[in-house]
């Protein structure tokens, strides 16, 4: 399993200068939260990919900064703002091609304005367009949208099947107050990405072996359902004070990884 970091957990330090930092940490598995349009221009991303060789990394996945507005653009009853959206969406989908990412994580709709069905040819839509960049979307539980439903993810996965993957992230699980493992329960052999952080009673992101949560459990669980993805720790700025909580996050879960 690739173990790594997320840019986001260095928001809002810029996007070049977080890549490097999970350099220094150690990682070399990365995620890259986009935060402007400029950074999906060639200056910016020539940049990206200078200091992903300098450090040996590999980019697994991007996160486009447009997740506030995808029930907006993908998921509303306005069909042609839809349309137009996949052309949008295919500049995320080409830097993520030269990045060499292979996975586009999606938020999804904060509210179901359109029936499930159409929901989910949507995704499909969104899916078959990127397929054309060697890109795979993802859909993300998040707290508060209906993706942190586990019967909402089981639908997806029912009418798309093998064309239905899902990004688990664990603190938005604790957040909207429900167990990381009913996800894998429900749609585990569609989980192709991870979001992992630490959390105990009083806190629901901490840095990974800081908290209480049952990560072998989870690689166990992981292991039995043949999972071949990457696991990316995932935390906001405010819930580590140095870039070695980081790197300990990491060095923690090679550990139960390899016990596993």
């Amino acid at each position: 399993m690739k173990l790594g970091i997320s840019s986001s957990c260095y928001y809002p330090l810029e996007t070049e200068r977080s890549l490097a930092l999970i350099g220094q940490a150690g990682a070399k598995t990365a995620e890259i939260f986009f935060n402007a349009p400029s950074e999906l221009q060639p200056p910016l991303l020539r940049e990206l990919c200078s200091i992903r060789d300098h450090f040996g990394m590999d980019i697994v996945s991007i996160h486009p900064f447009m997740s506030f507005a995808e029930d907006f653009y993908i998921f509303s009853e306005y069909e042609r703002r839809f349309q137009d959206s996949l052309d949008f969406y295919k500049y995320f989908f080409s830097a993520a091609q030269t990045l060499g990412a292979s996975l586009f994580v999606l938020h999804g709709a904060r509210h179901l304005h359109i029936e499930k069905e159409l929901y989910a040819a949507r995704l499909f839509q969104l899916n078959e367009t990127a397929k054309a960049f060697g890109v795979r979307v993802a859909h993300e539980n998040v707290v508060h949208y209906v993706g942190e439903s586990p019967a909402f993810m089981a639908f997806l996965q029912q009418q798309l099947q093998a064309d239905f993957q899902m990004v688990l992230d664990l603190k938005q699980a604790r957040r909207a107050g429900v167990d990381p493992f009913a996800f894998l329960d429900c749609v585990g052999e569609s989980i192709v990405h991870l979001h992992v952080s630490d959390g105990d009673e009083i806190h629901d992101c901490l840095p990974p072996g800081t908290g209480t949560f049952d990560f072998p459990r989870l690689f166990a669980e992981l292991k039995k359902r043949g999972y071949h993805g990457a696991c990316l720790i995932e935390l906001y700025r405010h819930n580590f004070s140095e870039n070695a909580a980081l790197t300990d996050g990491l060095r923690f879960l090679e550990t139960v990884a390899i016990r596993r």
